[in-house]
């Protein structure tokens, strides 16, 4: 009752966090004239606004308010499942090489002046990290979450260094802002297409992570227990890895490299309802969502008519709250 309760809070402070945000700006809209457009365009009620005016709303704020809503509900959910499953309080969806690996097709393309084809590079950037991370690990032994930690900070340490090599090539004139501006993450220029690829991956991949809520659950007891459990240890542990670096592929591949959001909001969430996953997953997707919208808001408005990438101020955020990890975990041990 308590979760419902919870879930139904949060999902109402998404919807208005959703259009509050889309009214937010230097056009001087209100939360009325948003959804006046939205309904004119689900052909509900006629068209009150002008073209201009509806422009903003409709092609504009909302598509890059509904991305940075999906984007922060996949990371965080990510982050939860992937703390789960390495037993590890300060994993987060980059955790295995993926920002790396999507950072090096990104850079690439842009370099290239290929911008067209950037989320589809830095997908298959991530999905080879992380094909370089899995083999890597299973070349070391039985895939552990040990293993699986230490191979993807390898293959990421390698990828970071390809990426700084090709920056240091071949990088010149605007191509320099431009690839600064991914590599901190930046929601500026998105579109319906992004919404498509980001609420689409959290629909195909995040739902099924919501289902396999009893097996991590089973995981936080160690592997042993898991396996007593009825668990397909190795089997069950690289799929679902498979489907957060999938997910977070999708992700990165829109908004480029946002950190922190997966590994901040699941802690916050935890605190308030506790470990089961059953709860916390379905929570952490909400409250990353909520996050997202106004960091991003944040980032287009606190210093107008300049535009900072959101992922400077969720480092800002999520810099402290890691270092209060890391000290906490060092009392524990």
């Amino acid at each position: 009752m308590r979760t419902a309760a919870w879930a139904v809070g949060l999902a109402v402070l998404l919807a208005a966090s959703v259009v509050t945000a889309v009214a937010i700006g230097p056009a001087g809209l209100s939360p009325a004239d948003v959804w006046a457009s939205v309904l004119a365009h689900l052909g509900i009620g006629e068209p009150t606004l002008s073209p201009l005016r509806d422009g903003i709303v409709w092609q504009l704020r909302m598509p890059r308010v509904l991305t940075a809503a999906a984007v922060g509900a996949g990371l965080a959910l990510c982050g939860a499942v992937m703390q789960a499953l390495t037993r590890n309080p300060l994993a987060d969806p980059y955790l295995l090489g993926l920002s790396s690996g999507a950072s090096v097709g990104a850079v690439i393309v842009i370099v290239l002046g290929a911008g067209l084809v950037l989320p589809f590079a830095a997908f298959a950037g991530a999905l080879v990290a992380l094909v370089a991370t899995l083999a890597l690990a299973n070349a070391a032994g039985p895939l552990s979450p040990t293993r699986t930690v230490l191979a993807g900070l390898a293959v990421s340490a390698v990828f970071g260094a390809i990426t700084s090599l090709v920056i240091f090539w071949s990088a010149t004139g605007d191509s320099y802002r431009e690839i600064l501006n991914w590599l901190l993450g930046s929601l500026a220029g998105t579109d319906w297409s992004s919404v498509a690829i980001a609420g689409g991956a959290v629909v195909v991949i995040g739902v099924p992570l919501l289902t396999s809520a009893t097996t991590l659950d089973a995981f936080a007891f160690g592997d042993t227990a898991a396996a007593a459990l009825g668990v397909h240890v190795g089997r069950t542990r690289a799929l679902l890895l498979t489907g957060t670096a999938l997910l977070t592929g999708a992700l990165v591949a829109v908004s480029g490299s946002i950190g922190f959001v997966g590994l901040v909001l699941p802690h916050a969430v935890r605190l308030i309802v506790g470990s089961r996953h059953r709860a916390l997953l379905p929570l952490s997707a909400l409250a990353g969502a909520i996050f997202l919208v106004w960091a991003d808001t944040g980032a287009r408005t606190l210093f107008d008519p300049r535009e900072l990438p959101v992922g400077i101020l969720t480092a800002l955020i999520g810099g402290p709250v890691f270092a209060v990890l890391m000290l906490r975990n060092r009392r524990l041990t």
